[in-house]
């Protein structure tokens, strides 16, 4: 699940909105260990995506 997340945010990363709404919905679908990778994988991905970096912050919620 972890591995089709990535990849869906990876699709939607063009959409600020929409990718946040991507994060919310794989942080309750993802078990606990799966969204600290993800948010691990997060801050590399991100890091030359500035318009998205604000969806960190949910993540740290």
């Amino acid at each position: 699940m972890l591995e089709y997340t990535k990849t869906v945010l990876k699709k939607v990363s063009f959409d600020s909105r929409l990718f946040l709404k991507e994060l919310k919905k794989a942080v309750e679908r993802l078990l606990p260990e799966e969204v600290e990778e993800l948010k691990i994988w997060l801050q590399q991905y991100l890091t030359d995506k500035p318009e998205l970096q604000q969806s960190l912050i949910y993540l740290k919620a």
